[in-house]
Formats: C-alpha cells, structure tokens, sequence
C-alpha cells in the first residue's frame, strides 16, 4: 500500500505542475505553444536472451522522446526511456516516462521453462535530470510497472561528455538500478509449484539494488537533425537478482549489452 501511495504521489507532482505551466504560458494554447521537438529512433543491439541469462540476442528496440525546446542543445543517451518534459530550461528537464515490456515465457528460452510468464506491459512514471557541470548530466527516472508486473523500478545515471569535434562525442559513466520485491519476484522469483515444474530451486526475493554497472557511447551528428550511434553497457546484478536460483543455477550476474543507434528529431511549433 505503501508503495501505490508514493506513486500517487509522482504522478499528482506532476499533473498539478502541468496546469501551472499552462498558466504562465503565453498564447491560446497556453502551456502547449511555443517550439517542441519530437526524436525517434532505433537501436540495434547484442544482448542477454533474457534479464539474467548467459544466452545473448540479437534485439531492436525503439527510440522516442517528445518535449519542449530549451535554449541549448541537451545530452541524450539511448538508455532514456519514452519522454514528455513538462519543465525544460535546458540546464534542468523533468517530466513523465515510460517503458514498453515485452513478455516473457518458457518459449523464449530454455532456462525459462516451467516458470510462469511474465505478461507483456509497460511501466510508467516520471523523470528529472540536470546537469551540476557544463560537461555532466545527471538523470533519475522512477516507474510503476503496469500489467507486466506490480512494482517499481527506479534508475540512477551519470553521464560526462566531451565533443572530440563538432560532430563526434564521447559519453560515459555509471548507472545504478533499484527494484522493489513485486518487481523482483515477477522476473526472478520462483514459488514451490515453480521449482516443482522447472526444477529451479525456490526463491523469494525481497527489494533492493537491482543492477550496478558503466556504460558508455561515441555519437556522430550525420547532419543537424540526424545522429548515430555506437554504445556499450556492463552491468552486474546485485542481490536480490543475483541470488536468484534463476541467475544462480543457469544465469549469469554479469550483463553485457553492445550496439548501435540512429535517432532523428522533428522541430516544430504549436
């Protein structure tokens, strides 16, 4: 219950602060006019079969972030999820986010049979990032599972970048990923009928640090609108993933993920 309260919580933040946006907006429009940008995109990647495993996919996933032009180019990393910035003055930008959630069952993989599937969904919620030097930027997202599993995840990201010239820039740094126990016991959880039918043993996660790992990228600007990307992510899953019998008995702790990206972003005024 606690945790519905506090979600909640996030999304009433923000649909009051929309509403005082709108106000101080000018035109009839109100908070909606003025210049929006729109990116979409897509990434290419090799990585685990499944959150855990030691099996690797070739995978795609889409890209789309939508919000209100600020008055300086801002740092994106393909690890942003679905944006829609409510505040944005270019040095902070917070707003709601979402991740789609594919679904997960014995079909995908054959460390998997005999487990229960894991619906497809998504998770929803919001996001806040700034930047503390020209250089960094620093983002945090906090979502709620919705049909895919009952829980909330939230990730920590810190990014430095420098441009090696006006088209090429290089990005890093390191991510930390939490999880409460809805979310753990969807994904890594396995009750007594569980470990009868995939012969896992039982386990029954609590909430904690989900993941601890570095990421990193080299972006090339191919023209104005247009980017393209090569990135690299290492990430270690902490207790309780890592104590998973899933993880544990026929998984691997140590995540890998490499690929590439192309984004294209939409101007335009309302």
């Amino acid at each position: 219950m606690r945790s519905v309260r506090v979600f909640q919580l996030v999304l009433a933040t923000f649909m009051l602060g929309a509403p005082s946006a709108a106000e101080a907006g000018e035109g009839a429009l109100g908070w909606l006019s003025g210049d929006w940008y729109l990116t979409v995109g897509a990434t290419g990647m090799v990585a685990p079969n499944f959150e855990g495993s030691k099996k690797y996919l070739l995978s795609a996933s889409p890209i789309i972030s939508l919000g209100k032009a600020g008055p300086a180019a801002r740092f994106t990393s393909r690890n942003d999820n679905i944006s829609l910035a409510l505040i944005d003055d270019g040095g902070l930008r917070a707003g709601l986010t979402g991740k789609i959630l594919f679904s997960r069952d014995g079909g995908d993989a054959n460390e998997l049979k005999g487990l229960d599937p894991v619906r497809w969904g998504g998770e929803a919620g919001g996001f806040f990032e700034f930047y503390p030097f020209d250089w960094l930027r620093a983002r945090a997202e906090l979502r709620h599972g919705i049909r895919a599993h009952s829980g909330f995840v939230a990730d920590i990201a810190a990014d430095a970048f420098y441009d090696v010239t006006p088209e090429v820039r290089i990005s890093g740094g390191p991510r930390v990923s939490f999880a409460s126990s809805d979310y753990f016991d969807a994904y890594y959880g396995v009750n007594a009928e569980e470990a009868v039918a995939s012969g896992l043993s039982e386990y029954h996660p609590g909430g904690g640090v989900r993941s601890a790992g570095l990421g990193g990228a080299v972006t090339w600007k191919v023209t104005e609108p247009m980017t393209a990307s090569l990135f690299g992510e290492y990430s270690r899953l902490m207790a309780p993933a890592a104590d998973s019998s899933l993880v544990k008995e026929r998984g691997d702790r140590n995540q890998f993920t490499i690929g590439v990206s192309t984004t294209y972003r939409f101007d335009f005024s309302m």
